[in-house]
């Protein structure tokens, strides 16, 4: 009888090291992420009020002002003769008043005793209420003198950073034309940016249950985002673009916010209750949708479809298909595919760790 030949067994390859990430389940916001410009609480132009020439400044170009503080001077001579002028004229108009009153005073008396006829008696009547309507008028030009003069003194409408000047000490400028500077309120600004009408729905129906948070990032700050609120929804639709205007009002203490700077800002619109999430880096794209790659009871790679939702930094939100617990690959290589052997591989010990 002819021997058989022994069949050699089949080759099994040993479990391949992998690296998981488990996942796990959490609160997160869902979001809509934008670009805006930011711009400042408030803008004053500052202009002179009175005609004049500029004999002091008292801020340094780009330091902070102060309400009420003091930006410039203009020479208060000429205001302080008009001021002279007028309280001299008001003086005058005291005492003709004072007089016209007197005369009247004693014609009222004579034309009881028929000394005088009802026409000169008139005719004082009349005297003192002219005198007491320039009277009037002379005390009306003493206030206007007074503010004229306090108008030499121009201050800082608000709190805020100065701009450049535009006026320099000897200068003539001219009231309510003369641009002298632009200060700019920092210590809070808004963030401005739109969305598609698209949204509009849904950001109205969170704003009717209450304020929506924002937080806004420069485009180049890996520092923390800076929390802010929703204080302004345009009442119209943009024909030309389909977008809707919003502001948020954003607190700026650090002065990280400058006006006029591009930001990327998130609207914070609701809360996902207990959202499993899986590594951004591990779903991959198939003809019938994505899916990633766990390592089943049997130690072994099992491929699931998923249902993703949205970015959370890193991460991202496996709507079905995961739940949490679930150990999911994140390092693909070439020996990953359904059915293969795996170990889960030791996270690495951190730097300057005795093995």
């Amino acid at each position: 009888m002819g021997c058989k030949k022994a069949e050699a067994p089949a080759f099994k390859p040993p479990p391949a090291p992998v690296a998981i990430f488990v996942a796990e389940a959490r609160d997160v916001p869902v979001y809509l992420d934008e670009i805006g410009r930011t711009v400042a609480l408030e803008m004053v132009n500052v202009q002179p009020q009175v005609s004049g020439r500029v004999i002091e400044r008292h801020f340094t170009d780009g330091g902070d002002v102060k309400a009420a503080g003091p930006l410039f001077t203009i020479d208060p001579r000429p205001f302080l003769a008009q001021l002279g002028g007028a309280e001299a004229t008001l003086a005058q108009s005291k005492a003709t008043l004072d007089l016209a009153k007197s005369d009247f005073a004693r014609s009222a008396t004579l034309l009881d005793q028929k000394a005088i006829s009802q026409q000169d008696f008139d005719t004082n009547k009349n005297a003192v209420a002219v005198a007491e309507a320039r009277m009037k008028q002379a005390e009306a030009a003493v206030e206007t003198a007074r503010l004229n003069l306090e108008y030499c003194s121009i201050r800082s409408p608000i709190d805020g950073r100065a701009g450049r000047r535009l006026a320099d000490v000897g200068n003539i400028v001219e009231a309510n034309q003369t641009s002298l500077l632009v200060i700019q309120r920092l210590d809070q600004v808004y963030a401005d940016f739109t969305i598609t009408e698209r949204n509009l729905p849904a950001v109205q129906r969170q704003m009717a249950a209450g304020a929506l948070k924002v937080e806004v990032r420069l485009q180049d700050d890996a520092g923390p985002p800076i929390g802010g609120e929703l204080t302004f929804v345009d009442n119209a639709i943009q024909r030309a673009s389909g977008t809707v205007n919003l502001r948020a009002t954003v607190p700026n203490a650090e002065r990280r916010l400058w006006p006029g700077r591009f930001v990327k800002v998130r609207l914070v619109l609701d809360t996902l209750k207990g959202a499993v999430l899986v590594p951004a880096g591990a779903a991959q794209l198939s003809a019938t949708g994505p899916y990633v790659f766990i390592v089943s009871k049997e130690s072994t790679v099992e491929m699931r479809p998923v249902t993703l939702g949205q970015r959370q930094g890193d991460l991202v939100v496996a709507l079905t298909g995961i739940q949490a617990g679930d150990k999911v690959i994140t390092d693909l290589r070439p020996y990953v595919f359904p059915g293969a052997p795996v170990v889960v591989q030791p996270p690495a010990p951190p730097a300057g760790a005795h093995p």
